[in-house]
């Protein structure tokens, strides 16, 4: 659920235990490591803890003795940014603790990973304003110190026990991410919350410590097929490298994402049913070459008429109805026209 933001309440609170130097911020964050099937209970050091995959933005909370402090996984500091997640901290998070988390921002009953990329571009004078209309939320799911004491080196299931007691006493924005030792119910869960924008599941091992840097941690992302419209292709429509997909918003077809690498029976069972387009369609002759088609780098867009339907696989990162992570091809469908396909809110 969204997070109430907390106010009046000072961001220090002298004469409590501090933390190491390591561990004042930024602090390095242990990674994971993509696979395509979700691990056995018995695939990692002293079993394996699945977690859900939240979509938002890595934060680790650092309260020192003197300050309060959100840093991203980048070691930037996020802490103007998101002073909801701040003061939520100061009142609910001892001095002396570090966690790590997920920060998210809940657009209705879907994660919305657009409204925290308005945080970091929003200026600081109208921060206030979004974040009384979009309130953050943050999702912890590890603990790396509490009392000033470093848990880095005890065991996951150690430090899972830790951060569920500190989270007792906790009320949002502030949340505990589940986590279980049953992989039929992290699979449920990833059936379940993909409507909500939960992107997959997490799977780490339950005697390991904490690594900074490294990919000990493995995800799996959730995929689903759906359909698209192909609206054009990088690379020559006889041998096409990707395909652009559309989608159509109040009658104007719009790029909504492109697709990985195909393969040369995909791409020769695509070049079979394309033509090329005419003048009067509505794409550019280049896009760009970065995540929605933007970045300072484009390549040449070759458009097609737009009358052919794709099957696609997708993972649950959308926003606005576009897609941010690269796209799987899966077939042509015949049996469709983009008419049939529900047009984008």
């Amino acid at each position: 659920m969204p997070g109430r933001r907390l106010t009046g309440v000072p961001l220090s609170a002298p004469g409590v235990p501090d933390l190491p130097p390591e561990l004042a911020g930024p602090v390095p964050v242990a990674l994971a490591r993509a696979v395509r099937d979700l691990p056995r209970t018995d695939a990692l050091p002293g079993g394996v803890l699945y977690e859900p995959k939240w979509d938002g933005y890595r934060l680790v909370i650092v309260r020192t003795g003197g300050t309060t402090r959100l840093w991203s996984r980048q070691g930037r500091d996020l802490t103007a940014r998101f002073p909801d997640v701040v003061a939520a901290a100061v009142g609910q998070v001892p001095a002396g603790t570090v966690v790590d988390g997920e920060v998210v921002v809940w657009n209705g009953e879907r994660l919305d990973f657009g409204l925290l990329q308005r945080r970091m571009v929003t200026p600081p004078s109208r921060i206030d304003a979004l974040v009384a209309r979009f309130p953050a939320s943050y999702v912890a799911f590890d603990l790396l110190a509490r009392g000033g004491t470093d848990l880095r080196g005890r065991p996951l299931r150690e430090r899972r026990v830790e951060l569920a007691a500190l989270a007792q006493r906790w009320a949002p924005p502030m949340q505990l991410s589940p986590a279980t030792a049953d992989p039929d119910e992290a699979r449920q869960w990833s059936t379940d919350f993909r409507a909500a924008g939960v992107e997959g599941l997490v799977a780490k091992g339950a005697g390991t410590r904490y690594a900074p840097g490294r990919r000990e941690w493995v995800k799996v992302k959730s995929w689903e097929t759906t359909e698209v419209v192909a609206g054009g292709v990088i690379g020559p429509i006889e041998r096409p490298g990707q395909l652009v997909a559309g989608r159509y918003r109040h009658g104007e077809l719009v790029v909504v994402g492109r697709t990985s690498p195909l393969s040369p029976a995909q791409a020769a069972e695509l070049a079979a049913v394309l033509r090329p387009a005419g003048l009067e369609h509505p794409w550019p002759d280049r896009i760009g070459a970065g995540r929605f088609g933007g970045g300072r780098l484009s390549v040449p867009l070759t458009r097609v008429v737009p009358d052919v339907v794709v099957e696609v696989s997708a993972d649950a990162a959308l926003q606005a109805g576009i897609f941010r992570h690269p796209l799987r091809y899966v077939r042509v469908r015949p049996d469709l026209q983009p008419s049939d396909l529900d047009e984008l809110a």
